[in-house]
């Protein structure tokens, strides 16, 4: 766009009134400059837009409220002179003559100089000309009194428009104070302040919050502020970022829009795209050297600290993925979602702590084409009219992205991006949120150590995943396992960095529109899992003709060791409906599962937040032939009630109708009784560790390294009781093993706090 040059630019369904001010003799400010002022009213009297973008080095945006105010001031400029305002008619007439000239020029410059430039001085000089009037006509005789009549009621027109204005009422009250009018333009700042965003930067923040929202939580991700607040009139909560790239000085802006415009080429070769983001490192030191000579050719004052910051920005919005790559790193967000067609609606994300909440993001179609364009180079993926789906994930954020476009989209781009923990969650984590009980983590550690085949049940958003990795880490570190996945969430490099052995297996994504054609397909990969020798297999997600395979080699004994995986569900029920009747899994097979462990989303009471919770745990029993559910065939070991929100375990269940127990006792050695006693201390340590956790506030006790270490050494106890006495005594194991908890784990991680405390000074 040239300099000075004014045109309309529609984003999301939106249009921009854009002016390049760059070469300009006036400043890029509305507030700041009477002849931008002029400029911005002029080009409002024939253009109808929903917010205003000076542009320069950086970009000055003024939001749909204040373009609101403006275009009622332009509206105003063309009704003042639509009805001549001005002419002689309107200023007294022919009686009046020799006090036209005076009155026109008086007219003119409040009802279309100063409108333009000044508004709030027009309408002081329209009120000042009014008390003027009224002053003499106390004093002079009755002929100027007729003469002055139509004049009057000139000016109290054009006073009742002003007023009607919402920029005059804003400061109307102030303004009746003043005995003259103020030197400079300092109270167009406080309603006409821009936000000022890098040219560069697509998305754009809202910062214009209403006063009654109330503060629940404030954090920091990385260099940016979060606050979510509390609005009295939404039922969702209010997420909003305040990063350091909206709050800089002109001379930073500068320097970073520099810096971008100069190294947006520079690709060092040998280094692939893929490679960027783990080289941000190295980037960064190019880009602060580059910031740093760009401050000493233009004398500007830049410390250190200061260029860091800039090359920080100028990564994230390089090799970085702008506002998109800040949300991904908010550990607390589980899903965002950008809505078709973008920049229409902010986006929305799911908070762990607060639940669904609109941001004050509008991501922008431009940004979002340069993602795309990194999406595709990373992933080896087309996306494109033929191809308008495009599911990825982005290890770097622990994170799967789900892309849509046109066709299938109408509207244009949307992503649906998913954010798992970069640490798998753990039972003694899930104690300490409620999501189930001591005794409950207890009984599911036995059942995975004693081999149960098992299917994760729930809803989108239920915690399926989540489960199924707490439930990963109650395997023996000395088995080997072998994951499939269509998208990779399971965290199988840390599991690998704290010593569990796993092979992962990717499958083909079952969303992708054009397969490539070098991916497997999911039943491919299954049977090829199973001539890899023994192993723990774990399937991402039962879907659909995998099932059959998974079935069948479970049926035949195939694999001899734990089976897991997670199904779209609400039940055990549901799960072999859908299995049985959807899939075409015989139910001689289906009986090959154990236990289905079913997790829900709960609004307690009604209310708009939503707590994870397990609801049931079930076994499959073997004794039936049609519908298990009909038939006794569907066995409660865990039971949920919400209005207590209460675990109940039926224990005499587990006693006596169980299958899977009985098959324990059978193969294990066990007596019932041994059973409960190791169900009831495995529950015992999960609780301890919270209770060592909420003593000290050590949270990263309950993380998976160490809660692994702690189930290995409890293991290693009990195997020593068995060496040392024929059996195990669970009571004194449990005290033994305590004891080393608080004085080996406890102490050592309380040793790590103070000296990382003592290191930040």
């Amino acid at each position: 766009m040239a300099s000075g040059k004014v045109k309309v630019v529609t984003k999301g369904g939106k249009r921009y009134l854009t002016i390049d001010c760059s070469g300009s003799p006036y400043g890029p400010s509305i507030a700041d400059y009477p002849q931008r002022m002029a400029q911005v009213i002029e080009a409002l009297t024939v253009n109808d837009v929903d917010g205003i973008v000076l542009a320069d080095v950086y970009e000055r945006v003024y939001d749909e409220r204040q373009t609101r105010m403006l275009k009622e001031i332009a509206r105003l400029v063309v009704k003042f002179k639509k009805a001549g305002v001005w002419a002689p008619s309107m200023l007294g007439g022919n009686a009046c003559s020799r006090f036209i000239s005076k009155r026109k020029g008086l007219m003119v410059d409040i009802a279309s100089n100063l409108l333009r430039t000044d508004p709030i001085r027009a309408y002081i000089k329209c009120l000042q000309a009014i008390d003027m009037e009224k002053a003499k006509l106390e004093i002079i005789q009755p002929p100027y009194k007729k003469c002055t009549q139509k004049y009057m009621e000139t000016l109290e027109f054009v006073r009742a428009n002003l007023e009607a204005t919402e920029l005059i009422q804003k400061l109307r009250n102030y303004i009746k104070k003043l005995k003259s009018i103020p030197p400079g333009r300092g109270f167009y700042r406080s309603i006409l302040e821009a936000q000022l965003k890098p040219s560069f930067i697509g998305s754009r923040l809202i910062f214009d919050l209403p006063e009654e929202i109330e503060l629940l939580d404030q954090y920091a991700v990385g260099d940016t502020k979060v606050s979510i607040y509390k609005h009295p009139e939404r039922v969702e909560a209010l997420y909003i970022l305040d990063p350091p790239e909206y709050s800089l000085t002109p001379e930073q802006y500068f320097l970073m829009s520099k810096t971008k415009e100069i190294v947006s080429g520079y690709h060092p070769e040998g280094l692939e795209f893929t490679d960027l983001a783990t080289n941000k490192g190295y980037f960064r030191k190019i880009y602060e050297t580059t910031i740093a000579d760009l401050a000493n050719e233009n004398n500007i004052t830049a410390t250190p600290e200061e260029i860091a910051e800039l090359a920080r920005i100028v990564v994230r919005y390089t090799i970085g993925f702008g506002m998109m790559g800040v949300l991904l790193s908010d550990e607390k967000l589980t899903d965002v979602y950008m809505d078709a067609p973008l920049g229409y609606r902010p986006v929305y994300v799911v908070h762990s702590d607060h639940g669904l909440c609109e941001t004050n993001i509008i991501f922008s179609e431009e940004e979002a084409e340069g993602i795309i364009s990194r999406f595709r180079s990373m992933s080896g993926r087309p996306f494109d009219e033929a191809h308008p789906i495009m599911d990825f994930d982005l290890a770097e954020y622990h994170a799967r992205t789900a892309t849509i476009g046109r066709p299938l989209s109408p509207d244009g781009i949307g992503f649906a991006l998913r954010i798992h923990k970069s640490t798998p969650w753990t039972l003694p984590q899930f104690i300490d949120v409620k999501m189930l009980t001591p005794e409950v983590a207890g009984l599911l550690s036995f059942l995975i150590d004693s081999q149960a085949s098992t299917l994760v049940v729930g809803s989108r958003g239920a915690g399926k995943t989540s489960m199924l990795m707490a439930l990963m880490l109650e395997i023996l570190r000395s088995q080997r396992i072998i994951t499939i996945e269509d998208t990779l969430e399971l965290p199988v490099d840390h599991m690998r960095s704290i010593g569990f052995k796993v092979c992962r297996l990717k499958t083909r994504s079952a969303i992708s529109v054009g397969q490539v054609t070098a991916e497997v397909s999911p039943e491919d990969a299954l049977r090829t899992a199973l001539r890899l020798g023994e192993s723990v297999l774990i399937v991402g997600e039962v879907r659909s003709k995998e099932a059959l395979v998974l079935y069948e080699a479970m049926r035949v004994g195939a694999i001899g060791n734990v089976v897991m995986g997670t199904i779209h569900g609400e039940n055990a029920y549901s799960v072999w409906d859908r299995v049985v009747n959807d899939l075409g899994v015989p139910n001689t097979s289906f009986k090959a599962t154990d236990m289905c462990v079913t997790c829900a989303p709960i609004r307690f009471k009604g209310s708009l937040k939503r707590d994870r919770r397990l609801i049931e745990v079930t076994e499959i029993g073997k004794d039936w032939y049609e519908d298990p559910k009909k038939e006794g065939g569907l066995i409660d070991l865990v039971t949920y009630d919400a209005g207590t929100d209460t675990h109940k375990i039926h224990k005499d269940n587990i006693l006596n109708n169980s299958h899977f127990f009985k098959r324990t006792v059978k193969l294990r050695g066990l007596d019932m009784e041994e059973i409960w006693n190791d169900i009831v201390y495995r529950g015992k340590v999960k609780a301890t560790l919270v209770d060592f956790k909420n003593k000290y506030n050590l949270p990263e006790l309950l993380e998976s390294e160490n809660t692994v270490e702690a189930n290995d050494m409890y293991l290693l106890m009990q195997e020593r009781s068995r060496q040392e006495v024929g059996a195990v005594e669970y009571a004194k194991v449990f005290d033994k093993w305590k004891k080393w908890v608080g004085e080996t784990m406890v102490k050592g991680l309380l040793a790590r706090r103070k000296s990382s405390e003592e290191a930040k000074g």
